[in-house]
């Protein structure tokens, strides 16, 4: 139910149980059938711009699945390249190679130059800026993301109840 955003984290569970390609796969399903450019085209009511607020994270490749834990689970980029200008002065980039209608999946991410082989990014390393580059091919890649010390990890909440 894509259209009510209590769901919206739904599609970025499967990067909790090994499974990102599921993700990328379900993060694409939802951008083609339940997204436009139409004045219709969000899903749902966009209640305090939360709609527009999954549309704008997932097409930069990411979501912050649980915000308080400061990390953001790495979905399917739907824009070639996009630099955010950040407020500490700092510049993000995130580059999609080969992103096309046939290449949804991810085959392999670098962070900085450097092989990443985990699901999530956190907040500090965006933050710091520099550029993910995300490399995109039409099967899925089964292998990355897999382990489990690659996985974004759940975060307790004591409230002390």
């Amino acid at each position: 139910a894509h259209g009510n955003e209590p769901s919206h984290h739904i599609a970025y569970l499967y990067n909790y149980t090994g499974q990102p390609w599921k993700t990328q796969q379900r993060i694409r399903q939802i951008m083609d059938t339940l997204a436009s450019d139409k004045p219709d085209g969000l899903a749902g009511n966009d209640d305090l711009g939360q709609m527009s607020a999954w549309y704008l994270f997932s097409s930069l490749g990411f979501y912050p699945v649980t915000p308080t834990s400061l990390t953001y689970v790495i979905g399917a980029p739907q824009l070639p390249n996009v630099v955010m200008h950040l407020p500490n002065g700092n510049s993000w980039q995130v580059e999609a190679k080969g992103l096309s209608e046939q290449n949804q999946y991810i085959g392999s991410i670098q962070l900085n130059g450097v092989p990443l082989r985990r699901s999530y990014l956190t907040h500090a390393e965006i933050m710091a800026g520099g550029k993910l580059s995300i490399t995109m091919q039409a099967e899925p890649n089964k292998k990355w993301a897999t382990a489990v010390r690659d996985r974004p990890q759940i975060q307790a909440l004591n409230v002390g109840i």
